[in-house]
């Protein structure tokens, strides 16, 4: 990687023509070759999802000077999977980074995050990758006092690499005053969600999700504390995610079969 230039994909799950995409993709440009391959419309909160039974569409446009770039009509991890096939052609790029999300993915939320899973489907591919998301859900973030945060995350990782089968789940809170980055551990949050039950001009019942995001841990070593004290968020998550601790406890159940 010392003697070239480091090929970097970059991905989201808010779209391909989304903001902090284009702040992504211009912090990259100082540190390697970066190709696009984004959804072509908004697909937040996807998780994991693949696209099975229907066609994917993947056209290479020209939308950002100098940038090759690929939309998707699938999901983030889509865009993953047909980058490292079509675009690199199983020659792994050096890094993955998504983002930056319009929107916490911090704690509970990594697991429905799209902007997440395309990260984490990057690392099954053994690539390292990282996924950035900002507090600030409108089309008109800043995310400028963010971008050197990003560039020095992304160099690091292009230094030093990876664990395996780690991905880093970076969080940065709103406004210019971020003190600087905590390594931390996932908080024990979640949603308190409820559903708005309407009727639409039919007289039928319809659902709007809705909820209050509660946490439940006091720990000053977590994603919440740090964003709530104004430094960016540093999780190293993985997808294994089989529970070891609970082996000891099964193996000792008695099973009558």
């Amino acid at each position: 990687m010392k003697n070239k230039q480091p090929n970097i994909l970059v991905v989201n799950d808010d779209g391909i023509t989304a903001p902090g995409i284009k702040a992504l993709m211009h912090a990259m440009k100082d540190l390697g070759r970066v190709v696009v391959v984004a959804p072509d419309s908004p697909q937040s909160g996807m998780g994991h999802a693949i696209t099975i039974g229907k066609p994917l569409r993947f056209d290479k446009i020209e939308l950002y000077d100098g940038i090759e770039t690929y939309k998707c009509s699938g999901t983030p991890v889509d865009c993953v999977k047909l980058a490292v096939n079509s675009v690199f052609k199983g020659q792994k790029p050096d890094l993955c980074v998504s983002g930056i999300n319009h929107g916490l993915n911090n704690s509970i939320n990594v697991l429905y995050s799209g902007t997440m899973s395309a990260a984490v489907e990057g690392a099954i591919e053994s690539i390292p990758s990282i996924g950035f998301s900002l507090d600030d859900y409108t089309m008109q973030a800043d995310f400028e006092p963010c971008i050197k945060f990003v560039k020095e995350i992304a160099s690091q990782v292009l230094e030093h690499g990876l664990p395996i089968g780690t991905v880093l789940n970076v969080n940065f809170p709103q406004g210019n005053n971020i003190k600087g980055i905590k390594v931390c551990r996932q908080a024990n949050a979640k949603w308190a969600e409820e559903f708005d039950e309407r009727l639409d001009p039919h007289g039928r019942p319809y659902y709007w999700l809705t909820g209050v995001f509660q946490n439940n841990d006091n720990g000053e070593d977590t994603d919440v504390w740090a964003l709530d004290h104004n430094y960016a968020s540093v999780v190293p998550v993985q997808f294994d995610m089989t529970a070891h601790h609970a082996i000891p406890v099964l193996n000792s159940w008695k099973f009558n079969v």
